[in-house]
């Protein structure tokens, strides 16, 4: 085996799935099929992650075929044109007791509790206080705001959600009333209208928060996106999704909702009239063929729904995080598994026209490269960002708009600021136009800092 091919081979847990990397289709016949931009199959999807499951490790001209095919295809769907989003990150709370194997984003919610003594590192951020940061994000320019957060146990939905756990004696329901902690988080109806300053797009209330916001209930996912979407959400990151494999969700997430719950709350989302994302998290203890199903799962939710207005590979980002810590991974994905990542989502998920690179993940050189491997998106400004951090990225927390025009044309693309449902956009000149801004809601070009 050559240095590139064992380079490809990273150690992934040692678990014996029931998913494995082995089909009977070709590797020849996957890449005609994605050439001539046929629909491709899980069988295809694995033979093109894996540049072939007949050979060891990656075959290096077969992965520049694959990444050829897609580069090809987003020009195809998209032309030339790199987009991103004025934005910021305004993540509630630590707090979560889920347990999540891949996360050192959370901090355990009983460190929170005023009757405990010892410092920590987290946070809970009041209503009053979002508001306050996203008010001040939007008078810079912003037009969009991100909220994720742990799964404080003081969170509910609304007041009426609030009655009914309070009222419960069920002991299964992970809630504890806000008088028991430092600072009270509010509800999640609280956070939103405090977020849904002056029109700017509130991006926010994953699956698994949604799932948080209706526990204790028979409420369905669509009261619940109701609800939320009355207080000022306006779309819904698909986050969460992780692998959508539940023999991989049992290792790294066993808290978490499985799969079809997943599917079912996204749907419910797009029901409501709330646009989606979709992500995937790999490069940890998953392997192609659960990669592949997991792009299956997503185009099928978008063939039902045709919501989702961009699809986000998000490779593991290992350091600081349980799984390393307890010996189970070594590392995350390789250079290789990003590039062909990134290309088989291209190629695959025929129905969604957008593909992201997360510089936060890959860095900018290595998230440049994803921009000829059939990504077209390239994030946000992210005026704050904590959760990779935490895992032990080191990427940064911030881009300009300067920044990204200056990359984007190094690389002969076209930059564009976009809204987070891609629907306005302005084309950057970057010889002419304003270097800050314009999309936001009080958005005038003024740099951002």
């Amino acid at each position: 085996m050559d240095a590139f091919a064992a380079a490809a081979n990273v150690p992934r847990g040692d678990f014996e799935f029931d998913r494995r990397p082995a089909t009977d289709q070709a590797f020849e016949n996957a890449l005609a099929k994605a050439r001539a931009g046929d629909r491709l199959d899980v069988d295809d999807a694995v033979e093109l992650l894996t540049t072939g499951t007949d050979l060891e490790g990656i075959v290096p001209d077969r992965k520049e075929a694959v990444l050829e095919a897609a580069d090809r295809r987003r020009a195809e769907v998209v032309g030339e044109e790199v987009t991103f989003v004025a934005n910021l990150n305004n993540n509630v709370t630590t707090a979560c007791n889920t347990g999540c194997l891949f996360c050192n984003f959370k901090d355990r919610s009983e460190q929170f509790r005023t009757d405990h003594r010892a410092d920590h590192g987290g946070f809970t951020k009041t209503p009053a206080e979002s508001r306050t940061i996203v008010r001040d994000a939007v008078d810079r320019g912003v037009s969009e705001v991100c909220s994720v957060s742990g799964l404080h146990p003081a969170l509910a939905l609304d007041g009426e959600h609030r009655a009914i756990l309070e009222g419960s004696d069920r002991g299964d329901l992970n809630y504890r009333p806000p008088g028991e902690y430092d600072q009270d988080p509010g509800t999640y109806v609280a956070q939103l209208e405090a977020m849904a300053v002056d029109g700017v797009h509130v991006h926010s209330m994953t699956p698994e928060e949604a799932a948080h916001a209706r526990r204790g209930t028979d409420w369905t996912y669509e009261e619940v996106y109701r609800r939320l979407q009355a207080a000022g959400l306006d779309s819904v990151p698909g986050t969460a999704a992780e692998i959508l494999v539940d023999e991989v969700r049992e290792v790294i997430c066993p808290a978490k909702i499985d799969t079809a719950e997943w599917l079912e709350a996204m749907a419910a989302a797009a029901a409501v009239g709330l646009d989606t994302t979709a992500t995937i998290m790999y490069g940890h203890v998953d392997n192609e063929a659960h990669r592949a199903r997991h792009l299956e799962r997503v185009r099928a939710l978008q063939d039902r729904t045709g919501a989702i207005t961009e699809f986000v590979p998000l490779s593991f980002v290992h350091e600081e995080t349980p799984l390393a810590e307890r010996g189970i991974v070594e590392s995350g994905a390789s250079r290789h598994e990003d590039e062909l990542m990134i290309a088989v989502s291209r190629l695959y998920l025929d129905n969604v026209d957008h593909i992201q690179s997360s510089w936060v993940k890959y860095g900018d050189a290595r998230g440049l490269r994803m921009l000829a491997c059939g990504a077209d998106d390239f994030m946000g400004t992210i005026l704050s960002e904590e959760i990779t951090k935490r895992a032990g990225g080191d990427h940064g927390e911030f881009r300009s708009v300067r920044e990204y025009v200056d990359m984007i044309t190094a690389i002969g693309r076209v930059p564009v600021e976009r809204s987070t449902d891609y629907e306005r956009r302005r084309r950057i000149d970057p010889d002419t136009e304003p270097m800050g801004p314009t999309l936001g809601p009080k958005a005038d070009g003024t740099p951002l800092v």
